[in-house]
């Protein structure tokens, strides 16, 4: 069946489903989701494969959304921007450390899930008591991290473009600072962190590659013994994929990776210790 790429909210997300043929980018469909119904668009489609799910099957679309299902799902989204509203306005009378990030209302207004950011664990029973009595429906308050809020709320990378967490991003890859010690990049918390605070996503989308790099790469800075005499390994350029050297006859070279394996370098033997040492 042909597939199709929809998204639950703008600039959200881009998910996968199989449907009947005949949909075209823009018209919105319903899908069922762990909460019952929920409302989509398609932004993109039809398409016959798509790489990666050769083995794992897609969810299906339901049907084409009737008038009254795109009303439904404007309608909720109008009762989210109140709930949010009021919700914030529980919290400054309350006096809570907290921050609400969103309101997320299901297809039938069962339920309402009202995330929120927080320094610490929050004795939010009250406030609960507040909005079940106002929208008489389940409520659930679910403290998330700042990378998830920056993932719901969106926001404009240093890169200039919608932060990958929010368009495409599903799941958060570990980032450590060694990754950016090892691509070479100015430790200025500012220029390697991201709109949450954390360190950038991105550093993680090449480390592969460097990790491959200096598995073949020599020791910055150590004195190798070669085809050609003594070198010391200066620097090492991954995009080039090579390394610059000083000869014993002070002259700097670049080489590239395979160059410098057919030198067959080695490191110097240590010197022996002395003989009281070895007594020692």
């Amino acid at each position: 069946m042909p597939i199709y790429g929809l998204r639950f909210r703008a600039l959200g997300q881009t998910s996968y489903y199989s449907g009947p043929p005949g949909l075209s980018p823009g018209v919105h469909v319903l899908i069922e989701a762990e909460q019952g119904y929920a409302l989509a668009q398609v932004v993109s489609g039809p398409a016959r494969h798509l790489p990666g799910q050769e083995s794992e099957p897609l969810p299906h679309i339901l049907r084409l959304a009737s008038p009254e299902d795109v009303r439904r799902g404007e309608a909720n989204e109008q009762l989210s921007r109140e709930a949010q509203a009021f919700c914030r306005q529980c919290i400054r009378q309350r006096n809570l450390d907290m921050k609400l990030v969103d309101v997320e209302v299901f297809f039938d207004r069962s339920k309402l899930i009202f995330y929120f950011t927080a320094p610490s664990r929050i004795d939010f029973r009250d406030l609960v008591k507040d909005l079940v009595r106002e929208y008489r429906a389940r409520i659930e308050l679910r403290q998330i991290g700042v990378r998830h809020e920056t993932q719901m709320v969106g926001a404009v990378g240093n890169c200039g473009m919608v932060c990958c967490c929010r368009r495409y991003l599903r799941k958060f890859a570990p980032v450590t600072i060694r990754m950016a010690k090892e691509q070479n990049l100015f430790l200025n918390p500012a220029k390697i962190s991201g709109i949450c605070g954390r360190l950038l996503c991105c550093l993680s989308y090449e480390q592969e590659n460097y990790d491959h790099f200096h598995r073949n790469c020599p020791r910055l800075g150590k004195k190798y013994q070669t085809d050609r005499g003594g070198m010391k390994v200066l620097r090492a350029n991954m995009f080039r994929n090579s390394l610059a050297v000083l000869t014993e006859a002070n002259e700097e070279l670049e080489l590239t990776l395979e160059e410098w394996q057919a030198l067959s370098p080695h490191r110097p033997e240590a010197p022996p210790a002395p003989q009281g040492q070895q007594n020692k």
